[in-house]
């Protein structure tokens, strides 16, 4: 049986590094693919006319907007328009004085640059791309998708799970169970319910995945000691019914989704909760004004990129459990910039 408790060193530093490229990628694409900021200094644009003036769909612009804004490089007046810094009008407009795009520009054509550029510009994900195999972390009927296949499958599964066992036991610490089962949807190894079960003894699980995927779960169950009250159920979890528990899990997916599918997957999850009982949404969150945090803001770009999904912020998920008829607590967080948002029916 192998340990399940906090990491002694924190390692959310390694992420912003292995995420980093990604501000190089925006910044690059704003300035020499977009000319962005001289758009900007025209006047101050709302969002939407931000959108229209670029020719970019809605989940795009956020991406690209909340990167810049995270970075000081474009703020918002008091109407909300979105306007160039300080910083931002001295030195990225073109003739000024300390003018450094033609320097930033050097990146314009380089293959991480022109493929976001290219996204952005599309708002789709380039499935043939993605992985060998398919689309690499999302499962959708009738798209070729590497959760379908044992090798891929396993090989995504156990790379993910290199961060969740940083961040479960962490999670698992933060949460309250009084017995009653547990469902992690689009669990994955289901390392948040072994988590969950090593610290609660009471609690039942259920993990709910793709088939393939519930192979490696199956192993972990047994590895970590919890077999005898953990249960693998396989399924589609915008298809399919959900077996029955007091407490909800979505951790780490609902970032993979655009916003109708996020609505959808929540009003699913409420649908079939008992009165007082709670949707858990372990995720990352952006500022609700969307301008950060920086990390954060990276990873969305990451999210965009390899998924049909994006980061959120608490308001937008607040949204959907209010809509859902659910009522939502603050963000307790737990590591590597994520945290855990409660709606209870």
């Amino acid at each position: 049986m192998f340990p399940l408790s906090p990491p002694a060193t924190d390692p959310t530093f390694l992420f912003e590094h292995f995420r980093g490229n990604h501000g190089t990628e925006l910044l690059t694409v704003a300035v020499a693919h977009f000319d962005l900021f001289p758009l900007l200094a025209e006047r101050p644009l709302s969002l939407e006319e931000l959108r229209a003036r670029m020719s970019l769909d809605h989940r795009p612009a956020v991406v690209l907007l909340t990167a810049l804004r995270a970075m000081k490089l474009i703020e918002a007046d008091s109407s909300g328009r979105l306007r160039v810094s300080d910083a931002a009008r001295e030195h990225l407009l073109p003739g000024g004085e300390f003018f450094v795009g033609d320097y930033i520009g050097l990146a314009a054509n380089s293959p991480g640059v022109l493929e976001m550029a290219a996204r952005l510009k599309s708002n789709r994900l380039d499935l043939a791309e993605a992985t060998d195999a398919g689309a690499a972390f999302i499962y959708r009927e009738g798209l070729d998708s590497a959760m379908e296949q044992e090798n891929s499958a396993r090989r995504l599964t156990l790379a993910l799970a290199g961060r969740a066992k940083n961040v479960a036991p962490v999670l698992a610490e933060r949460l309250t169970f009084d017995g009653g089962t547990l469902l992690d949807l689009g669990g994955g190894t289901g390392i948040y319910a072994v988590a969950c079960l090593r610290r609660h003894p009471a609690l039942r699980a259920i993990v709910f995945d793709r088939p393939e995927v519930l192979k490696v779960a199956a192993e972990f169950a047994v590895a970590y000691g919890v077999a005898d009250r953990l249960t693998l159920h396989a399924g589609d979890m915008f298809a399919d019914e959900f077996p029955a528990a007091d407490t909800i899990l979505l951790s780490n997916i609902l970032h993979d989704w655009d916003r109708p599918e996020c609505a959808t997957l929540i009003q699913r999850c409420a649908a079939v909760l008992p009165v007082g009982g709670r949707l858990l949404i372990h995720d990352v969150f952006l500022n609700d004004d969307l301008d950060g945090p920086l990390p954060v803001a990276l990873y969305s770009a990451a999210l965009f990129s390899l998924t049909e999904g994006r980061a959120y912020s608490a308001r937008e998920y607040r949204e959907w459990l209010t809509t859902a008829g659910l009522t939502s607590s603050e963000v307790v967080p737990t590591l590597v910039h994520c945290g855990v948002l409660t709606g209870t029916k």
